[in-house]
């Protein structure tokens, strides 16, 4: 049984930085009123947000956090299961999720997901649905179980009466159950492969008995077609290597010095260029100017004629010297090219080399391979195949052994997930409860003054009839009437809980039960149900009525709203 003892928060929804605590255990029944907005059903947000992450309202988890604050929101829930003592921490902005047990927290997993799961099947051993159609009936994004999808409802039995389990194996089943038929299909593959083999080496066998003598000629024949093929290779690579490096090399020297000297003419090229350009240059000066431009006399006919003959001279010169550069440059251009086509011709010769060479190779390692196959005996080599073969039956039959054997392991596992579908073994344990649960069902529904007779089937649809056996749906009913129904239900699936010992917890919160819509004697026969629950049983009522419901309860709870922070009066 989970026993809550305390719950208490800060930043959370409109609640300051000052942490706000609730005794979850300290007397039979609560009563929590306030006006609207004043915070009321917070404590009830703030228990299911610490379990399960979620808060009990249709709330966005990032307007969890205080609006003002905006930080350090944390929610904190005690309780204990048996002799282990429990706390879960969680918070937003910094994100926290601790679970301790007996003051040690438990090591978190790499994933939240994996530590939620930890809190959830192995700890609270319920689940958010759950938990709300046990612990909370409330108006705010309350569910009923009658308006829940027939799986949900399913679920929701499957915990109380602590049967998931078998769906848990039923998945584990599934898992294994895939395996298998893996491990069937690699084991079938396996054995097609064996029977090739077998069949393949019974033809080897087969081929190696007919060999023949004409079969070993016909290998000598091979082996002497490749060696005169080597000869031959060998004849032309010697023709071929006849002073080969010795010409490369000279070719290499030469072309390198060609180079040299095409490079010597391109620099003497350039330098007489420019010695043209600078004369010709002085030549234009002294034929388009009259005053010198360094010490500004005037230039006499016959200086300046005598300097434009000498500079005229000197640039017929040069021009000379250029072609005849030029006409050098063409012969070594030429000579190049011609060296390079002799050094690419000899090269090509070292190719050949070096194909004719691999050639040799090949024809060297099949005269090998045919020496070797030569070499064998092929009566040995026969005995050795047979071998292999009854090693390859063997080897078959033990595939054929196994194939059986998971077989087998499949096909009971096949019976055994068809008794844990939610047709098999889950459908007759809830067969057993389904008539103490419907029992109870009517029980609560009488108490409440609502005079129908209630059954649920196996597959959990309602089956309503009256007094005058006119048969209804849970939807054909008044607002008030289908709440006494989800009463019913609520205190049926606590008293369920508790006899299974399952999810059976202390805590029964009802959230603006009274203020909805209950009548005045609804209201009356739910307080006496209240009243005779166990002294286990620890029930708080969230209401903002509280003129009508004050004085019906152990102790009182009053919230209010200061300067927009809700607020806790005890």
């Amino acid at each position: 049984m989970i026993v809550f003892k305390k719950v208490k928060w800060k930043n959370f929804l409109s609640t300051g930085n000052a942490f706000t605590e609730i005794d979850l255990n300290r007397t039979k029944s609560t009563l929590i009123v306030g006006q609207n907005g004043s915070g009321k059903s917070t404590m009830l947000d703030a228990i299911s947000f610490s379990l399960f992450g979620k808060p009990h309202r249709s709330i966005n988890k990032n307007q969890l956090i205080n609006s003002v604050n905006q930080k350090n929101c944390v929610v904190e829930v005690e309780f204990s299961i048996g002799k282990s003592e429990y706390k879960i921490v969680r918070g937003i902005k910094p994100g926290i999720f601790e679970i301790w047990q007996n003051g040690k927290m438990i090591n978190q997993s790499s994933h939240a997901r994996e530590y939620q799961k930890i809190l959830e099947q192995n700890i609270l051993k319920l689940n958010h649905k759950s938990f709300h159609q046990v612990v909370v009936l409330g108006s705010s994004s309350f569910i009923p179980f009658m308006q829940l999808p027939a799986g949900h409802r399913r679920d929701v039995i499957e915990d109380l009466l602590d049967i998931n389990v078998f769906s848990k194996m039923n998945v584990i089943l599934r898992e294994k159950q895939n395996v298998l038929k893996d491990q069937l299909k690699d084991i079938s593959y396996n054995i097609d492969i064996t029977q090739n083999k077998i069949d393949t080496q019974k033809k080897y066998i087969r081929d190696i008995t007919v060999l023949t003598e004409e079969n070993k000629k016909e290998y000598e024949l091979r082996i002497h077609e490749s060696q005169n093929s080597i000869d031959e290779l060998q004849t032309k690579n010697s023709e071929l290597s006849l002073g080969l490096d010795e010409s490369i090399r000279e070719s290499e020297e030469r072309l390198s010095a060609l180079h040299d000297k095409r490079q010597a003419l391109m620099l003497g090229g350039q330098d007489r260029q420019t010695t043209l350009t600078n004369v010709r240059k002085r030549i234009e000066f002294f034929e388009k100017n009259e005053v010198c431009s360094v010490c500004e006399q005037a230039i006499t006919d016959s200086h300046k004629h005598a300097i434009l003959s000498t500079a005229q001279q000197e640039a017929n010169s040069l021009q000379s010297e250029c072609r005849e550069i030029g006409t050098k440059g063409t012969s070594v251009e030429k000579e190049i090219s011609e060296t390079g086509q002799l050094l690419q011709s000899l090269r090509s010769k070292v190719s050949e080399l070096s194909e004719n060479n691999m050639q040799i190779s090949n024809f060297q390692k099949q005269i090998k391979e045919y020496q070797l196959h030569l070499k064998k005996d092929v009566g040995a080599d026969l005995e050795k195949a047979n071998i292999d073969l009854k090693d390859m039956r063997l080897s078959k039959e033990k595939l054929l052994e196994t194939k059986l054997k998971v077989s087998e392991e499949y096909s009971y596992n096949t019976a055994m997930a068809e008794m844990l579908k939610d047709t098999g073994i889950k459908t007759k344990i809830i067969k057993q409860y389904l008539p103490p649960m419907n029992k109870l069902i009517n029980q609560y529904l009488q108490i409440l003054d609502f005079f129908v007779h209630f059954n649920l089937d196996e597959s959990f649809q309602e089956t309503i009839r009256s007094r005058h056996r006119d048969e209804f749906t849970y939807e054909s009913f008044s607002e008030g009437e289908k709440q006494r129904i989800d009463l019913a239900l609520l205190f049926t699936w606590r008293q369920i809980a508790k006899m299974k010992n399952s999810v059976a917890t202390n805590l029964l919160i009802l959230d603006e039960t009274f203020d909805s819509s209950l009548d005045h004697d609804g209201v009356e026969n739910l307080l006496k149900i209240l009243h005779t629950l166990s002294d286990q049983t620890n029930t708080f009522v969230i209401s903002h009525k509280g003129d009508i419901l004050d004085g019906k309860f152990e102790s009182k709870i009053e919230f209010r709203k200061d300067k927009n922070f809700s607020k806790m009066a005890a």
